[in-house]
């Protein structure tokens, strides 16, 4: 079987030693140096000025939007639009957090939202913030997105979970929101385990992620900041450590995924590279009439795995058997149309919100295959074979 995920880590021998022995000689396993240098070097390889680690990409999801609540940048209430072809936890801190998810339908040859999409809801509904999905690597227009944004006063805010790495007009995809999630779960792109980040260049919001993330305190804030804090809400040395000033949460990482992430920030580029020819030896399967072309916008396409949508369910339910017969493991495009799971139905009510068309055509007739940087020559050809014109 030629599975999504073939390894824990790339090069998995080696990260497993090296793994051991760092934990045999470490004497803190929780948050620490470790998870703070990655944090460094993360910022410093996406060209942003800060970085948060946290403990997954769908805690970073949370953090995020309560962090926006905290600081006033949203309230209670807004409207904030989102990919309708996303993953749950991208939509469920709206819900949670008192936020109204609109959601924005996608365009087929992209799979991801575009600015006339988004233009399209802002003339019905006055959207404070839009949350999108980097879908699989790739992204529409995300400049024009940026700045019609711009333009309207809406908060733009990028999942970059599946996408680390590609570039638009030779700009890494995660840097045109005010901020950016990130996961590396096991079998993304850089991989500890568990674990996830956000990248900002906004020091207010980065601040209050580092709060959200550890329950609300200060202690992981720079000296300064907590002297002025401290003084603000006169607070002694005493109580200060115990003191929370706003919501938050436990979503820390352990020093493992530190230890883990800064090894495979190592070997990222060349990841990168692997993902990026795999997904250009693909696109051969577009020879197949029967298939609608996805295409890329990017000068540097970091393809999380590769989508293959159908021009009718029958034919989306021939290849799956076909690709089931010969060992290949598919599964639906990410987690599908959003507004048909069983969690967006109890909580929104709205039916008007489901007329996603062309998302649900994908959620209808899609599906992908891997594409990791184990892969082998013989297994990529034979992906191919299995999906050629018949």
């Amino acid at each position: 079987m030629i599975k999504l995920i073939k390894s824990t880590f790339y090069k998995e021998t080696e990260m497993k030693k090296s793994l051991c022995a760092f934990i045999e000689q470490s004497t803190q396993l929780s948050m620490g140096n470790k998870c703070a240098q990655f944090e460094k070097e993360f910022a410093i390889w996406q060209n942003r000025k800060f970085c948060a680690m946290f403990n997954s990409g769908s805690s970073a999801n949370l953090a995020l939007i309560q962090s926006l609540i905290n600081i006033g940048y949203l309230k209670r209430g807004d409207k904030v639009g989102f990919s309708a072809i996303t993953w749950a936890t991208n939509v469920m801190p709206l819900i949670q957090l008192g936020l109204i998810p609109v959601p924005i339908d996608i365009e087929k040859e992209t799979l991801n939202t575009s600015k006339e999409k988004i233009e399209e809801i802002f003339k019905h509904q006055k959207i404070k913030a839009i949350f999108i999905t980097n879908l699989l690597g790739f992204s529409d227009d995300i400049e024009a997105i940026k700045k019609f944004c711009n333009q309207n006063k809406i908060i733009l805010l990028e999942d970059n979970c599946e996408s680390l790495g590609s570039e638009f007009k030779k700009k890494k995809l995660g840097n045109f929101g005010i901020a950016s999630t990130f996961s590396f779960f096991v079998g993304h792109h850089l991989s500890t385990i568990e674990g996830g980040a956000i990248c900002t260049d906004d020091k207010e919001l980065y601040e209050a992620m580092i709060m959200v993330r550890a329950h609300g305190w200060d202690r992981n804030l720079e000296k300064n900041t907590q002297s002025e804090m401290r003084q603000k809400q006169q607070i002694d040395s005493f109580y200060a450590k115990y003191t929370f000033y706003d919501l938050g949460y436990n979503l820390r990482p352990t020093e493992i995924q530190g230890f883990l992430g800064i090894k495979q920030l190592k070997l990222i580029d060349k990841i990168i590279d692997i993902r990026e020819k795999n997904y250009q030896q693909f696109t051969k399967i577009y020879s197949n009439n029967d298939f609608i072309k996805t295409k890329s916008l990017l000068n540097k396409t970091s393809n999380f795995a590769f989508p293959v949508i159908c021009k009718s369910k029958k034919l989306q339910q021939h290849y799956i058997k076909k690709c089931l017969a010969n060992k290949i493991e598919v599964r639906p495009i990410v987690g599908g149309l959003m507004t048909e799971q069983p969690f967006f139905k109890k909580y929104i009510k709205n039916s008007k919100q489901g007329l996603c068309s062309n998302a649900r055509f994908i959620h209808q007739n899609g599906f992908y295959f891997g594409n990791n940087p184990d892969m082998t020559q013989k297994e990529i050809q034979h992906i191919i074979n299995t999906l050629k014109y018949e």
